[in-house]
């Protein structure tokens, strides 16, 4: 089938190349200018102009268009830009073959969907001048070509054919090959089929970081025998590993299942079934919030669909599913919860399909996040790739004074130049030192949580004591005697290190629009008045998280006072474990004299599909969840901040320290 906006031609010396055939669209930041190309006028590239940046994948695909996971979603190709530019069809009406844009195309959610949506409606090829791991991946999965080269640009206006070989500059060997295959299912048709060579790793010992050894132990040096294990790795080693932990949620485990039988034959069964989870937790108080609109649209019925979907392939598979309570409260956990209370163990490699599975780097785990085509590809082999990561390392020093929490530590490492210029993208944030180690689990979990923030591949602390006693009480009967306390060598080489001093942390918040635009409270200036306080989410839904939200709002009832007319506090339970922890401290009476309001285990408002989100323009929300792009809670604008500061701005009516009260 002729493809109308991409040839393959063969260039005078052998090489095969591409020839882009389509409009380029440049997302400008001046709206004006993108809706000039949407209507059909094409406008010169002119480099002067400052493009978008920070493009979420959440811009690209919105929760709610992630209802869909077929070619429908190229209908709905960015739709969620800021500036309101972008409407049904836009893209895929408007013969774009290529899109530009500014740093960090695709960061937040691992949502394969992002990608997929403008390949379908027509895209070939993303040029912008940083692009996130897991999107880059996802691209390169699914065969959508990416560049930071910016000269491709003149050179395809002029109708020149470019090499394949260019596009995958700087990529390792697995990358390499699946980008010049145009996917990952055919290149593992071809190694599969002994036509390309898994790749081997012949690092010489050397000292390593945890990651690097956890990688190292799980290396597969031999598929058919199982045998596993090489002594060393370095940064850019491409290697595949053996997972321990693979999960997925109601959000992506019907494009998964859909690729795994496309991929593998539709009678195929997964690999060892008793090491994959799914959740039914990113949904489930949708039908609460969705809108008028969205309903005549029948996307509550396209969304109950999925549900139905992964029931009953977890059925036909024998999948463990953390579904909906049979009680009807809530699901039974948020996955990013349950795996770091019933599952993970240190030194495990977890992959899920949800870009915040770096939280079980709390635990001593490498796990990060991959989308649907890789989960497939996982399910079936047990294997995912790897390109060894380089490791940035926070030394974190001091005490934290009272009234500041881990969320605070990790708003002022996102917002250090470093991570905000993109140079963490893909990268490993090794939490340590003292300050770390006084950190509870929950507030451990905090830190790891928000790794992908900065474009991360993961976070990871190194499991000690702490982590045996948690294991132990959030899993009694736990086996942990073969628990290894693996540790960054001392003499381990590092991308970078940072000191942090607790004792100079002042209370953080993120200003609307990036989890990087963090600033010192008192910073704010004015007072910022809010219509919606948020505490929940696998961020701030956490047992540690419900003691700080009792301790501001006790405070506040002693005293006589409660939620500040005119705002709406919601308090969210990450688990029914956590809701069960909750109930045996009396936090329910604390948050109901409050005038707090206390919602089930799910998630929910964090990805605008459950009660707290905003539902007007002009509405301002201060939210303990780990993302704020536009969009992602709802069209209002939100300040992220820690539990404490959530709930005594909900008592004040505006963004306040917890002194305050």
């Amino acid at each position: 089938m002729t493809d109308p906006h991409l040839q393959h031609v063969t260039l005078p010396d052998g090489r095969p190349a591409v020839r882009f055939t389509g409009r380029f669209l440049f997302l400008y930041e001046d709206i004006e200018l993108v809706r000039r190309q949407i209507a059909g006028e094409n406008l010169p590239w002119d480099p002067t102009l400052p493009l978008i940046d920070n493009i979420s994948t959440d811009e690209i695909t919105p929760g709610w268009v992630c209802f869909y996971f077929d070619e429908t979603l190229g209908e709905y190709s960015l739709i969620g830009l800021r500036g309101g530019a972008i409407e049904k069809d836009s893209i895929k009406t408007g013969d774009f073959a290529v899109i530009v844009s500014g740093k960090s195309k695709g960061c937040g959610s691992s949502r394969e969907t992002a990608p997929f949506s403008e390949q379908a409606a027509g895209v070939r090829l993303v040029i912008a001048q940083t692009i996130e791991k897991i999107y880059r991946q996802n691209s390169q999965n699914i065969g959508l070509l990416t560049s930071n080269d910016f000269s491709l640009i003149g050179r395809i206006q002029a109708g020149e054919a470019i090499a394949l070989d260019e596009f995958v500059t700087g990529l390792d060997p697995v990358a390499t090959e699946i980008v010049t295959r145009g996917g990952i299912f055919a290149y593992n048709t071809a190694r599969l089929n002994g036509e390309v060579e898994p790749p081997q790793t012949t690092t010489a010992p050397r000292p390593m970081t945890l990651v690097e050894k956890i990688i190292a132990r799980k290396v597969i040096v031999d598929a058919k025998s199982g045998q596993l294990g090489v002594p060393a790795v370095k940064p850019g080693d491409a290697v595949f590993v053996r997972s321990d932990v693979r999960f997925s949620h109601d959000y992506t485990t019907a494009m998964a299942q859909v690729a795994f039988k496309l991929g593998v034959g539709k009678d195929a069964k997964v690999t060892d079934a008793s090491s994959i989870f799914a959740f039914r937790d990113h949904l489930t108080f949708l039908s609460r919030v969705m809108s008028d609109k969205h309903k005549a649209m029948g996307l509550q019925e396209q969304a109950g669909q999925l549900a139905i979907i992964q029931r009953e392939f977890c059925a036909e598979q024998g999948i463990r599913l953390y579904d909906e309570a049979k009680d009807g409260s809530g699901s039974e956990a948020i996955c990013h919860n349950a795996i770091l209370e019933d599952i993970a163990m240190p030194g495990d490699i977890v992959v899920g399909t949800d870009s915040h599975t770096c939280t079980a780097g709390a635990i001593g785990t490498f796990a990060f996040g991959v989308g649907s085509t890789d989960m497939a590809n996982t399910w079936y082999t047990k294997d995912i790739r790897v390109s060894v990561p380089e490791t940035v390392r926070f030394h974190v020093t001091g005490t934290l004074k009272p009234g500041i929490a881990a969320k605070d530590i990790i708003l002022r490492i996102m917002a250090t130049p470093f991570i905000k210029d993109g140079k963490a993208i893909g990268k490993v944030l090794e939490f340590c030192g003292p300050g770390v180690e006084a950190l509870s689990m929950d507030e451990r979990a905090t830190l790891a949580n928000m790794a992908v923030e900065a474009g991360a591949t993961t976070g990871v602390i190194a499991a000690d004591a702490a982590v045996i006693e948690y294991l132990k009480r959030a899993r009694p009967g736990v086996d942990t005697s073969s628990v290894e306390f693996l540790r960054s060598d001392p003499d381990a080489e590092y991308l970078a290190s940072f000191e942090i001093d607790l004792n100079l942390l002042d209370l953080m918040v993120a200003t609307p629009g990036d989890p990087r635009n963090g600033i010192p409270l008192k910073d704010l200036g004015a007072h910022v008045a809010i219509q919606v306080a948020y505490g929940g989410s696998c961020t701030g839904g956490k047992m540690a998280d419900m003691d700080m939200y009792a301790s501001v709002l006790r405070t506040a009832v002693d005293k006589g006072l409660k939620v500040a007319d005119g705002v709406q506090l919601y308090i969210q339970y990450g688990s029914q474990k956590i809701k069960e922890y909750a109930v045996k401290q009396g936090y329910p009476a604390i948050f109901a004299a409050a005038g707090a309001n206390v919602i089930d285990p799910s998630c929910g408002a964090c990805i605008n599909a459950g009660p707290g989100v905003s539902t007007r323009p002009d509405q301002i929300t201060v939210s303990a969840i780990n993302r704020n792009f536009p969009g992602r809670s709802g069209p209002g604008k939100v300040y992220l901040a820690s539990p404490l500061v959530v709930a005594a701005s909900a008592v004040k009516g505006y963004i306040a320290s917890p002194d305050e009260l």
